[in-house]
């Protein structure tokens, strides 16, 4: 696929969302998705993801990162765009 039909956004994601599994959940839900970028933990609480792919499939992990795994509870996710980057496969980043 062309880079041009591909999106780049960033996501930060507030509520209870850390200890619920929310970054092994959105790893799964991006690979399924085969998308690629990032996720971790913030120190102010919530997380940041970073997700780069066709836009079918960010628009689907946005939606999802709404109410993410069984336990969390999002009260908002805020999307911005961000720079292209090249990123082999959807990662945890841990601190």
């Amino acid at each position: 696929m062309e880079a041009d039909h591909l999106l780049h956004k960033r996501l930060y994601i507030f509520g209870r969302v850390q200890g619920v599994y929310y970054r092994a959940s959105t790893q799964q839900e991006a690979e399924r998705l085969a998308l690629t970028g990032w996720v971790k933990n913030r120190a102010d609480g919530s997380v940041e993801i970073e997700v780069h792919g066709p836009p079918g499939g960010v628009t689907a992990l946005i939606a999802w990162c709404q109410h993410g795994p069984p336990g969390a509870r999002v009260e908002r996710v805020e999307v911005t765009e961000c720079p292209e980057a090249t990123c082999t496969g959807f990662q945890i980043v841990y601190r």
